[in-house]
């Protein structure tokens, strides 16, 4: 359909990547954000960090290794991305540790929730340190001095470690210079001192401290020169060969424990670490000077990120709130098959209570009328009420089948763990299509009613996962419509066997219809447009990268199709550049809760379609993942996913980033007296504060 545009017109995978974190950075700096939620993002930023380096900055460096000097659709080869990459990280990191060192530490410390440096220790605050020392630390070390007989050990990916610098002869008589003490992953970070001692309500002293004072105790007769934490991030990404392998549970767990040990890609060191040993810690793990990251302060922020959770102060965090429930289902004991019956239902997550899901699929555990239950699982966590009942529901005798995504990236274990306990209670369980991720959120309920099976769907854009349900913005959808559920156990038919492809009655489906699918209601709006009609796009998701869907919106607006894009992360596209993408908006809304939605309106000529998908408009999500995109068929439940989940986003003028050509976000300022956050006011709407005392 699209021509193809030039290089110019698409911008960097890896760099919007970076842009995102600043929009997260942003929430750190925001004085208007509670102070312990400030800590919250600015560890949130480290997370991501992380994974940007395990995933995407591996990427990078494996195509410079191998030689490859292909493009990305921006132009830039793999050696141009890292160099730009590494600039604005190393920026970002620096930006980082001076917000926490300047601005957060004091704040926090003036709130009574303070970090203990070494260098203002007590007499009686250092009786504790050590004492604590001997007893929860000391006997759990193995340091290792570097010699022929003692190689560099291997380091676990972000682990806490200390570089040792030595001076004088061990126990047999040999000089020893350099050491490595590697702090095992069962210590916490962040220790809480009694009140007491520290002075304050909320004391902490970090595990990098208390080895530090005390790392001398480990090298007896010897004198310390210097101790540096550091930490090495690695290649994350696991290699698994689905056109070799048997058997793909099983090599997933031969392949899991390797992850800890792949290409070194970043090293994170103290910045008063000397220079012989930054060098020789980036020798050893085959880095250059640009891998190289001196901060000022704890190795891994990320391990802070427990702090607001320790800390009694509800004044210095987000109000809590109680999630709504439709009222149809809000009866305590509601019978959630008559309610759908009725009618579809529609559920906004965080706003909105995941508990209905459950109680849905525990309902149908213990309806002795229910004879199957179908689910897919991508995330889900190691503790899940959802995945007991399927279990229960295996143990009473139903046929459950579960499609178990096995890699989904950091979820591996705690998938292969439910699987193998689903199929040891009789539930029949796949692992998708090799080379396609199952990403589609779907639950199928078949009941026995007036002696026929009748279905039953709960449809979604986010995972079965109750704690992100918590986090994440998402909606979920029942409905007994009966063209929908045949389409949902047509799909579960394709994962589950060997069958052609049929068509569907309403579902958009990857890797078969739902890329031609949303490129023809693109085109459709471009013939509308082109025929004197008015044409309007609005899309929200994660992220925007798949070229020729961009291409299509190009051409939309060179059509004079008003295009709006809500994209919370990475979008390629460039909008309102002259002559390419006047007619279209990008925008991003960074907020309490992390924007998960994805929501794709096409007005067609005021029939106003809308369809609700698991699917990004990227490559993967189109043509290498099984994922579905669902329309809104409900007049009332349209209206709803349009006012909540669109229009509120495009009026939001405190927490919405507006995008340039340039890939460049300008946080939106409201000129008026009225502000507007969408998140604010869908949680207004739909759920209930928890009062003070209650």
């Amino acid at each position: 359909m699209p021509g193809k545009f030039s290089k110019q017109h698409f911008l960097n995978r890896e760099l919007g990547q970076l842009e995102f974190n600043r929009r997260v950075f942003a929430q750190a700096q925001d004085e208007r954000v509670p102070l312990l939620e400030r800590l919250r993002y600015l560890c949130i930023v480290s997370s991501n960090l992380d994974e940007f380096f395990e995933i995407r900055v591996a990427g990078l460096k494996e195509q410079i290794r191998l030689g490859g000097l292909t493009t990305n659709p921006d132009g830039m080869t793999a050696r141009q991305a890292f160099k730009k990459v590494s600039e604005e990280t190393h920026a970002l990191i620096e930006q980082q540790y001076l917000l926490f060192n300047k601005s957060l530490v004091p704040a926090l410390a003036a709130e009574g929730v303070r970090f203990l440096r070494r260098t203002h220790w007590n007499e009686a605050q250092q009786a504790w340190v050590k004492d604590y020392f001997f007893r929860e630390v000391m006997p759990l070390l193995t340091p290792i001095g570097l010699d022929p007989a003692h190689p560099f050990p291997r380091v676990l990916n972000k682990s806490l470690n200390f570089a040792v610098e030595l001076q004088g002869k061990d126990a047999f008589g040999r000089n020893q210079a350099r050491a490595i003490v590697q702090a095992p992953r069962v210590l916490p970070r962040t220790i809480l001192m009694p009140a007491e001692l520290s002075g304050c309500e909320h004391g902490f002293v970090f595990l990098s401290s208390i080895l530090h004072a005390h790392v001398g105790e480990l090298f007896s007769g010897m004198e310390v020169l210097g101790c540096y934490q550091f930490r090495v991030t690695r290649n994350s990404d696991l290699f698994v060969d689905e056109e070799e392998i048997k058997n793909l549970r099983l090599s997933l767990q031969g392949e899991l424990p390797q992850r800890h040990f792949g290409d070194a890609v970043r090293l994170e060191i103290a910045d008063n670490c000397s220079p012989q040993i930054a060098e020789t810690l980036l020798r050893e793990f085959g880095l250059g000077e640009d891998d190289l990251y001196r901060v000022h302060g704890p190795v891994n922020l990320v391990r802070l990120m427990g702090i607001p959770d320790m800390v009694a102060r509800d004044d210095l965090k987000f109000s809590p709130f109680v999630p709504g429930v439709p009222n149809v289902i809000r009866k305590k004991g509601a019978d959630m098959f008559k309610a759908i019956r009725k009618g579809d239902i529609l559920l906004h997550h965080p706003y909105q209570s995941f508990k209905p899901v459950i109680d849905f699929i525990q309902q149908a555990t213990s309806d002795p009328n229910v004879v199957a239950i179908k689910q897919t699982v991508y995330r889900t966590g190691t503790d899940s009420a959802l995945m007991e009942a399927l279990i229960g529901a295996a143990q009473r005798g139903k046929e459950v089948t579960v499609v178990v995504e096995l890699l989904a990236r950091f979820d591996e274990e705690a998938n292969i763990n439910w699987a193998t306990r689903l199929e040891q209670v009789g539930a029949h369980v796949v692992y998708g299509v090799v080379g396609h991720k199952t990403h589609a959120k779907m639950l199928m309920v078949v009941r026995r009613e007036d002696g026929k099976l009748r279905r039953y769907a709960h449809l979604g854009t986010g995972n079965y996962h109750p704690r992100t349900a918590r986090l994440y913005t998402d909606f979920g959808l029942f409905t007994a419509n009966e063209e929908v559920c045949a389409d949902v156990n047509e799909v579960f038919s394709q994962l589950t066997s060997l069958g052609k492809v049929r068509k569907l009655n309403h579902l958009w489906q990857s890797p078969f219809t739902l890329h031609s699918q949303i490129l023809a209601a693109i085109g459709n709006e471009i013939a509308l447009t082109q025929a004197g009609k008015r044409g309007h796009i609005i899309a929200k998701m994660n992220s925007l990268l798949e070229p020729e869907t961009i291409n299509a919106l190009y051409q939309a607006s060179q059509a004079g199709v008003k295009v709006d894009l809500i994209v919370r992360g990475v979008c390629a596209l460039r909008p309102g550049v002259k002559g390419l993408s006047e007619n279209i908006r990008v925008r991003s809304v960074i907020g309490r809760f992390l924007e998960h939605t994805r929501i794709f309106y096409f007005r067609n000529d005021l029939k106003h379609d809308l369809y609700l998908a698991s699917a990004d408009w990227m490559d993967r999500n189109f043509f290498r993942r099984v994922e579905v995109c669902f329309p809104i068929l409900d007049s009332k439940l349209k209206k709803r996913v349009l006012d909540e989940g669109l229009k509120a986003y495009m009026r939001d003028n405190t927490q919405a980033w507006e995008m340039d050509g340039e890939g460049r976000y300008k946080r939106r300022i409201s000129r008026s007296t009225q502000w507007h956050s969408a998140q604010f006011e869908l949680l207004t709407q739909l759920a209930t504060p928890v009062k003070p005392g209650l």
